[in-house]
C-alpha cells in the first residue's frame, strides 16, 4: 500500500508547491487597491507587483535551470520553496513599496526555477500508465490557485489586512518544504540543460509558433485580468462580497477548463487553443458593455473567461512539447515557463500603463483584440501542419 501511495503523495506535494507559487504570484490582483492605497501608489504602479515576478521568472528559468543542471531536483525544489517562504514573509513585514518589489523579485526567481523542474516531473514520479493523470493533477495547481488561493487570500487580506495574507502564504510555503522532503524520492538530473540546447530548441518552427500564440493569449489575459478588481469596483460598482465570489467562480470555471482542456488539447491542440482564445476575447470585449453597472453580466462573463483561460496553460505546454526535440523535455518545460512568465510581466506592465492613461474598459478592449488574433493564427498553423504531414 505504501509503495502505491508514495508516488501520488509525491505528485500532490509538487502540486502543493505550485499552488503556493501560483497563489503568491497572482494574489496582488485581489489586493491591488489595498496594497497600493497603503503605499500611496497608483493602480498602474501597483501592477508592478505582477510585472516584477514575471520578468525575473523569464530570466531565471533558463539561467537557473542551466546553472543547476547537475543538482538533485528534489533539493532544488526545496530550496526554491524556502525562497518563496522568505519572499512572502518579507512582503508581510515591508515598510515601503521598495521592499514589496524586492519580495516580488524573489518570487520571480522561484517561479522560473520551480516551474521549469516541476512541469516535467510526472514521468519520474509515477508509472508510465499514470503519467497523464499525474500531469493533470500537477497542472491543476494553476486554476486551483484561482479557485482557492486568490479568493481566500483576498478575503483574509480584506478582513485581517493584506500583510496577514502574505504571512499565511509564508507559513504554507514552509509546510510544503517539509512535504517535499518527506515524500519526494531523490531526483538526480537525467538531462543536462545548457543555454546552447535552449537556443537549438528555439530554432524549431513549432517552438516559434508556440511562443507567438502563448505571447498573444497571455498578454491579453494578464494585461486585463490583473486589473479586473478596479474594473469591478469602478465600472460594475460591485461590492467586496461580490468581487470575492466572482473571483471564486472564475477560478472554479478555470478548474473545469483545465480538466476539459487537457484531453481536448491532446486530440486537437490547435482547435482547443483557438476555442480558449475565443472565450477570453469574447469575455473581455463584452465586459465593458454587459458588465457596466450589471453585476449579473459581469459575473457571467467572468465564468466564460475562467473557462477559456483554464485551458491555456495545458494547451501552451502541449504545443511546446509537440515541438520539442527527442530527449529535450526539460528544455521544453524551461522555454514554456520563460515565455509564459515573460508575457505575464509584459501584459501586466502594458495593462498598467494603459490603465493610468485611460480607463479599465479600454484595457479590456485592447486585451480582447489581442486574444482574438490567436483564433486565425492557430487555424493557419493547423492547416500548414497538416500540409507538412501530408506532403
Amino acid at each position: 500500500m505504501e509503495t502505491t501511495r508514495r508516488p501520488w503523495l509525491a505528485v500532490v506535494s509538487v502540486t502543493a508547491g505550485l499552488f503556493a507559487l501560483v497563489t503568491t504570484e497572482i494574489l496582488p490582483i485581489g489586493l491591488l487597491t489595498s496594497i497600493g492605497g497603503d503605499f500611496t501608489v497608483s493602480d498602474g504602479m501597483a501592477g508592478l507587483m505582477m510585472t516584477m515576478p514575471g520578468f525575473l521568472a523569464a530570466l531565471s528559468a533558463p539561467l537557473v535551470t542551466a546553472a543547476t543542471a547537475r543538482a538533485d531536483r528534489r533539493r532544488m525544489l526545496g530550496a526554491f520553496m524556502l525562497l518563496l517562504a522568505l519572499a512572502n514573509l518579507v512582503a508581510a513585514w515591508a515598510q515601503d513599496y521598495g521592499w514589496i518589489l524586492a519580495s516580488r523579485a524573489a518570487v520571480g526567481v522561484t517561479i522560473g526555477g520551480f516551474w521549469s523542474i516541476a512541469a516535467g516531473l510526472a514521468p519520474r514520479l509515477v508509472p508510465a500508465a499514470a503519467v497523464g493523470r499525474a500531469k493533470a493533477v500537477i497542472f491543476a495547481a494553476v486554476p486551483l490557485g484561482s479557485v482557492l488561493g486568490v479568493p481566500l487570500g483576498t478575503f483574509v487580506g480584506h478582513v485581517a489586512g493584506w500583510r496577514t495574507a502574505f504571512a499565511v502564504l509564508g507559513a504554507v510555503s514552509l509546510a510544503v518544504v517539509a512535504a517535499l522532503w518527506s515524500v519526494l524520492p531523490p531526483l538526480p538530473p537525467e538531462q543536462v540543460t545548457r543555454l546552447r540546447t535552449l537556443g537549438q530548441q528555439l530554432g524549431r518552427p513549432g517552438t516559434r509558433f508556440a511562443l507567438l500564440v502563448t505571447f498573444l493569449i497571455v498578454l491579453a489575459h494578464f494585461g486585463t485580468y490583473t486589473y479586473v478588481t478596479p474594473f469591478l469596483e469602478q465600472v460594475t460598482e460591485a461590492g467586496l462580497g461580490l468581487i470575492t465570489v466572482a473571483l471564486l467562480a472564475y477560478g472554479a470555471a478555470g478548474m473545469l477548463g483545465n480538466f476539459a482542456g487537457g484531453p481536448a488539447a491532446a486530440r486537437r491542440p490547435y482547435g482547443t487553443f483557438a476555442a480558449a482564445a475565443a472565450a477570453i476575447a469574447g469575455a473581455t470585449l463584452l465586459l465593458p458593455v454587459l458588465g457596466r453597472s450589471s453585476e449579473a453580466g459581469a459575473f457571467a462573463l467572468l465564468l466564460v473567461w475562467g473557462l477559456g483561460y483554464g485551458a491555456v496553460p495545458v494547451c501552451s505546454q502541449t504545443l511546446f512539447a509537440r515541438a520539442a526535440a527527442p530527449g529535450a523535455e526539460e528544455t521544453s518545460s524551461t522555454l514554456f515557463t520563460a515565455s509564459f512568465q515573460a508575457t505575464i510581466s509584459a501584459g501586466a506592465l502594458a495593462g498598467g500603463a494603459l490603465l493610468d492613461r485611460s480607463a479599465p474598459s479600454a484595457v479590456l478592449a485592447v486585451g480582447g483584440a489581442a486574444a482574438l488574433l490567436v483564433v486565425p493564427a492557430t487555424g493557419w498553423w493547423a492547416g500548414r501542419t497538416r500540409e507538412a504531414v501530408t506532403a
